[in-house]
């Protein structure tokens, strides 16, 4: 017997959950229907607002278990012995599309993971793709308006995008791996996730390295190519969500390697590019993989509002033995995620159970909205003469950094070389890989074609200047003459 009671949210049982109460059997409803006001009230406060980036995404718990100690990089205690056990939730997701869009566009993939570590939650937030459009932060509400819907069309114009990826040289990198087939991956279990930016691991002797940490899927990494995309969505476009759930329901778990490269600080300037860029990868032949852990994602979550859409993420949430580099958009990036939460769910958002942590908080932030993990502690300063509030752990004092230059002003960085790692990877590029490139290029330039050859020939003139071959291809495909 089902001993579950209908209640309102006050907990009132419900009697009759079908008719509205009215003044007489065919009279208005009355406004005295306490439980019919809660119910709509509730209902048209369901949503939040979706995010203004990677909207559309897939969630799921796992694990993460190291496979090689990282000690001699870094104190991270989660990282310090094989075999070591760290629950995780991953959000995986698209970017630019709204919550319900298709997941056969073409788009960069986010790959983010919050690692509930005995010191504190360490978010990893990155994308499927090695690097970026931008290097400085300042510049994401310009490329992301350009990929958006046109705010008058409400419809996304290649015009548009690629006019700003034309006078932005830095973008020829990105665009060329999001223009090959990587560009629309096949499910979410079999894609890649880097974190774009470097990071600086600190050990337990205070020494410093910057290392980058990439996702490598056992599954293997399987994309589409155009005409299977839209083959696949018109009938289904839930593709990867359905392909991942499916598979994690079915117990075969997806598992990545989870490997990391490393370079020594007093080798930054030993490079034809600064490293700290974001808009340029480290190739695995100058940058050596090591494996340090694998994570299985092996359950799905229970509700998608509560999990997925409530988790939030930020790249500066990092943990005793880390910190962030210099690189310009990472910086901007560790205010601006937890502020998109805080707009989105509140500022109480890291009291939920999907982004708090698995150890006790203890500080004096207090009350604002639905504070629901009341303090009842009346001291609520520090410092403070009473020995029963948190004080501060000496023992984890950071490590000083060195800064780099002794005046604040607007600098741009000087080793901008837009086209040389873009030209090398292309070069690198399979033939089969190399015609889907160009393949999925021309189909995107036809319309700017059609509309502004201007902007058209800065195109052509940026992958000329990555390589000369590739910008010939592309002006064959488009039935026109490339100019050099």
């Amino acid at each position: 017997m089902n001993e579950k009671k209908l209640t309102t949210n006050q907990g009132a049982p419900i009697a009759d959950n079908q008719n509205s109460r009215t003044a007489g059997a065919h009279g208005p409803i009355l406004l005295e229907d306490y439980q019919l006001v809660e119910k709509l009230a509730h209902f048209n406060r369901e949503r939040v607002p979706e995010r203004v980036v990677h909207a559309r995404g897939f969630g799921a718990h796992g694990v993460f278990t190291v496979t090689k100690s990282m000690k001699d990089y870094t104190c991270a205690h989660f990282l310090q012995n094989v075999g070591q056990e760290t629950p995780v939730f991953a959000r995986l997701s698209t970017v630019i599309h709204g919550l319900h869009s298709p997941e056969t566009l073409r788009d960069p993939r986010g790959f983010a993971v919050k690692f509930y570590t005995e010191e504190g939650n360490y978010d990893f937030v990155g994308n499927n793709l090695p690097v970026f459009f931008i290097r400085d932060a300042i510049k994401f509400p310009d490329v992301i308006h350009s990929l958006k819907p046109d705010p008058r069309t409400n419809m996304q114009d290649p015009v548009r995008y690629w006019d700003f990826m034309s006078l932005t040289p830095e973008a020829t990198n990105m665009l060329i791996h999001l223009f090959t087939d990587e560009g629309i991956p096949a499910s979410y279990r079999t894609m890649r996730g880097s974190s774009v930016h470097a990071y600086k691991w600190i050990n337990a002797d205070g020494k410093t390295t910057y290392v980058k940490i990439r996702f490598v899927p056992h599954q293997g990494i399987v994309n589409l190519s155009m005409e299977e995309a839209e083959k696949i969505q018109a009938n289904d476009f839930n593709h990867a969500t359905r392909d991942t759930y499916t598979a994690i329901e079915n117990g075969e778990y997806p598992v990545w390697d989870v490997c990391a490269q490393f370079l020594d600080p007093k080798d930054i300037d030993n490079y034809d590019y600064f490293p700290l860029d974001a808009t340029k990868d480290w190739p695995e032949e100058d940058f050596p993989y090591v494996k340090f852990g694998e994570m299985t994602l092996n359950k799905n979550v229970e509700n998608v509002f509560a999990e997925t859409e409530s988790v939030g993420f930020n790249p500066g949430v990092l943990v005793p033995g880390m910190l962030p580099s210099e690189d310009k958009l990472l910086q901007g990036r560790l205010f601006a995620y937890s502020d998109s939460q805080r707009h989105r769910i509140g500022p109480n958002y890291l009291q939920l159970s999907i982004n708090a942590p698995h150890v006790p908080v203890h500080n004096n932030q207090r009350d604002s909205y639905m504070p629901f993990k009341q303090q009842t502690h009346p001291i609520n300063f520090e410092p403070n003469s009473h020995e029963d509030t948190p004080k501060e752990q000496k023992e984890y004092a950071e490590i000083p950094q060195p800064l780099a230059g002794n005046e604040a002003l607007r600098h741009a960085i000087e080793k901008t070389c837009p086209f040389a790692q873009a030209g090398r990877i292309y070069r690198s590029y399979s033939p089969e890989t190399k015609e889907a490139l160009i393949k999925n290029l021309v189909h995107d330039l036809n319309p700017v074609k059609e509309h502004r050859m201007d902007i058209l020939d800065r195109v052509l003139h940026n992958f000329g200047q990555a390589d000369a071959d590739l910008a010939m291809a592309i002006a064959t495909g488009l039935g026109i003459e490339y100019k050099g």
